[in-house]
């Protein structure tokens, strides 16, 4: 194998590994969150990854217009899901965190999404633990080490 060969097999299950994880995601979520969107779900997740943001990176992380992350902000602040505080750095804006009940409602799809995907592979004789172990340990490697920074 050429060494152009190898470099295209790797871009080439680079995409497909991109792609499967996120329709794995995708269906595991369509499963568990009949209460919750997936939209919402994903903000939740988002601000866990990010920490306290503004609005502009938030609807930016989100690929959404300001205004629209605003009011899907607002609607998440009156359920008690995030909170808003002035943001110390400008007085005009404000930082977005998720709340402890939000981290609760995250933390509990989580677990249902998780338990989901341990009942496939339990249904599967061709994997176990350790395919799981490296499967984690690839993806994590291969995300961003500055999170905020996407």
């Amino acid at each position: 194998m050429t060494k152009q060969a190898a470099v295209s097999d790797v871009q080439a299950l680079s995409a497909s590994l991109v792609t499967y994880a996120s329709r794995l995601g995708r269906a595991v979520s369509r499963l568990t969150a009949q209460e919750i969107p997936a939209a919402t779900l994903r903000l939740l997740a988002q601000l866990d990854e990010l920490g306290p943001v503004g609005i502009s990176r938030l609807a930016q992380a989100d690929r959404c217009s300001q205004p629209t992350m605003s009011g899907t902000v607002q609607h998440l602040v009156d359920k008690g899901w995030v909170t808003k505080t002035p943001n110390p750095a400008d007085a005009r804006s404000s930082l977005i965190e998720l709340s402890e009940a939000g981290a609760t409602v995250l933390d509990e799809a989580r677990r249902r999404i998780g338990a989901v995907v341990a009942e496939r592979l339990e249904a599967d004789p061709c994997h176990d633990v350790s395919d799981v172990a490296a499967a984690v340990a690839l993806l994590e490697h291969l995300l961003p080490t500055d999170q905020g920074a996407q």
